[in-house]
C-alpha cells in the first residue's frame, strides 16, 4: 500500500515537472507571470482557509503577514551594492547581508510566523467579529510601520529593483509543499481537533483539547505560508510598497476562501484560479477589443462589476461555497476502477452463459 502511494506520488511529480517544462518552453512572459500569480494566490487562499475555514478564527491579517515576509525576504536578498545606494542608513549587519533565495524564503515565512505568535497570543482570547477587527488592526499596524520605518523600507517610496528570483518552479514547489502539509495536517488527529474547535470550542475544551494552543498553532502555520507567499510575490513583481498590502488584498483573499468553500482546500484552489484568471481576462476587455468584426468600446470597471455580481449569485445560490467542505482527491477514480472491476466478472458470466 505504501509502495503504491509512493509510486503514485512519483508519477504525479513527474507529470507536474513535465507540464512545468512544457509551460516554460511554450508560454510567453506575460502568461508565465500570470501562472505565478495564480500559484501565489493558491498558497494565500489555502493557508487562510486553515485558520478561517478549518479552525474558525476569522482572521483579516493575512496581508500583514504577507507584508512581513515580503519585506524580510527583500532585505535579505537585496544586493549589497544597491543597499549602499538606496538604503544608506541600514544597520551595518543588515547592509552587508545578501542571502540566496531559499534561506530568505524560509526566513520570511519564519518571521511572519513569529509575528503571528506575538499577535495571536493576546488576540486569540477574543471571538467572532472582535477577533476579526483585532487582526485587521494588525494589518494596519504593519502598513503604518512599513510607511514610517524609512531606514529599512524606504517608506511610501517602496523598494524597487528587487532581484527577480521567483520562477514557475519556485512557485510550484512552494504551492505543492503548502498543499501537502495542509492536507496531511487536516487528515490527522490535529485536523480533527481543529474542526472540533471550530464547531464548538467549549465542547472541545471539555474533551481535553487545548483550544488556545491549537488556535495559535493554526494561525502561526497559516502566517508562515503567507510570509512565504509574500517573499515569492516581492521577487516576482520586483517592487514593494506599503500600499500593496492593503485591506483590498485581504478582502480578495477572504473572497477566494468564501467562494471556494470554508473548510475545503480544493475549493480554495478552484476559487484562487478562477478569481485570478477571470478578472485578468475581463481587464483586457476593459480596454476595448474587436470580436468577430464587432468593435467593443472600452468598458472601464467591467471586471469589478462582473465579479461583484458573481459573488452575490454565489452567496445566494451556494452560500457554503462552490465545493462546501468537499475535497477533490483520488476517491472518484478509485470508485470508477472498483466499479469496472465489479462489472468485468458479470460480463464474462454473460458471455459464457
Amino acid at each position: 500500500m505504501r509502495a503504491a502511494a509512493l509510486l503514485r506520488a512519483g508519477g504525479v511529480a513527474a507529470a507536474a515537472a513535465l507540464l512545468l517544462l512544457l509551460a516554460e518552453r511554450t508560454l510567453n512572459e506575460y502568461h508565465l507571470r500570470l501562472l505565478n500569480v495564480v500559484g501565489i494566490n493558491v498558497i494565500l487562499a489555502t493557508s487562510l482557509n486553515l485558520t478561517n475555514g478549518f479552525t474558525g478564527i476569522f482572521s483579516l491579517g493575512h496581508a500583514g503577514f504577507m507584508a512581513v515576509g515580503a519585506y524580510a525576504g527583500t532585505l535579505l536578498t537585496f544586493p549589497v551594492a544597491r543597499k549602499a545606494m538606496l538604503q544608506p542608513d541600514l544597520p551595518r549587519w543588515l547592509a552587508q547581508v545578501e542571502w540566496p533565495f531559499l534561506p530568505a524564503l524560509l526566513a520570511g515565512g519564519a518571521l511572519a510566523a513569529l509575528a503571528a505568535v506575538a499577535v495571536g497570543w493576546p488576540v486569540l482570547r477574543l471571538r467572532g467579529h472582535y477577533l476579526a477587527v483585532a487582526t485587521l488592526g494588525f494589518m494596519v499596524i504593519v502598513q503604518v510601520l512599513a510607511t514610517n520605518l524609512d531606514r529599512y523600507t524606504r517608506g511610501a517610496l517602496g523598494i524597487n529593483g528587487i532581484p527577480p528570483y521567483t520562477t514557475l518552479w519556485w512557485v510550484a514547489a512552494c504551492m505543492a509543499a503548502t498543499l501537502v502539509v495542509l492536507r496531511h495536517l487536516l487528515g490527522s488527529g490535529v485536523g480533527r481537533a481543529l474542526r472540533a474547535v471550530r464547531d464548538d470550542d467549549l465542547v472541545a475544551q471539555a474533551l481535553g483539547i487545548p483550544v488556545a494552543r491549537y488556535r495559535l498553532g493554526a494561525l502561526t502555520l497559516g502566517a508562515f505560508f503567507a510570509g512565504v507567499a509574500g517573499v515569492l510575490w516581492a521577487h516576482l513583481i520586483t517592487v514593494i510598497s506599503p500600499g500593496a498590502f492593503s485591506f483590498l488584498l485581504t478582502f480578495q483573499i477572504v473572497v477566494m476562501v468564501v467562494v471556494g468553500g470554508m473548510g475545503s482546500l480544493s475549493g480554495s484552489v478552484v476559487a484562487a484560479v478562477l478569481l485570478t484568471l477571470v478578472p485578468e481576462g475581463l481587464r483586457r476587455l476593459e480596454q476595448g477589443a474587436v470580436v468577430a468584426g464587432l468593435t467593443i468600446p472600452p468598458l472601464f470597471g467591467l471586471s469589478q462589476i462582473v465579479l461583484a455580481c458573481a459573488l452575490v449569485l454565489v452567496m445566494i445560490y451556494r452560500p457554503e461555497g462552490l465545493l462546501g467542505q468537499a475535497e477533490v482527491g483520488w476517491r472518484p477514480l478509485r470508485h470508477l476502477r472498483d466499479l469496472r472491476q465489479r462489472r468485468l466478472p458479470a460480463r464474462e458470466a454473460e458471455e459464457r452463459g
